[in-house]
């Protein structure tokens, strides 16, 4: 049985009935929620928001919260869904970088567009390495940059 299925079956009845600790972190501090992101899987990732022991903001070892995780990979609805949750979309990991910079490094345009027009992200944030967003964007080739070229982000 694939984890997909388990989350519908079996799985999903645990985390409805508090059989399982829903928040509880691997060996990276990765939580089920940071999973569910990372991989796109809209359900789980409703059914984990939906109990109020699981922290949809909790990073793990690298700093990273699950819509990090989700705008890394492009995974609009989780990115939508976690949003809701009340998360802070512009939260920094140990590198300096935000969600909408994973977005646009990885060429998601359509991520990047759901997080800048939540007004509470800086589209000038500056990483590490001294590159923001749109430089990110440029220098790997993806017109995931374009919304923030529009808003007047510095290419640094």
């Amino acid at each position: 049985m694939g984890f997909s299925e388990w989350a519908r079956g079996s799985g999903a009845a645990a985390v409805r009935a508090g059989d399982v600790n829903p928040d509880k972190s691997d060996k990276d501090y990765l939580s089920p929620l940071g999973h569910a992101a990372q991989n796109g899987h809209e359900g789980v990732a409703q059914l984990l928001l939906g109990r109020e022991d699981v922290n949809p903001d909790k990073p793990d070892s690298f700093g990273r919260t699950p819509i990090a995780y989700a705008a890394k990979h492009g995974h609009e609805e989780v990115v939508q869904l976690l949003e809701r949750g009340g998360i802070n979309p512009d939260r920094l990991d140990k590198l300096d970088r935000t969600p909408p910079l994973y977005a646009a490094m990885h060429g998601h345009r359509g991520v990047v567009q759901l997080l800048l027009g939540q007004g509470n992200t800086n589209p000038n944030s500056v990483d590490w390495v001294g590159r923001t967003p749109l430089s990110h964007a440029a220098s790997n080739g993806h017109e995931s940059g374009a919304p923030l070229a529009r808003v007047g982000c510095q290419s640094r």
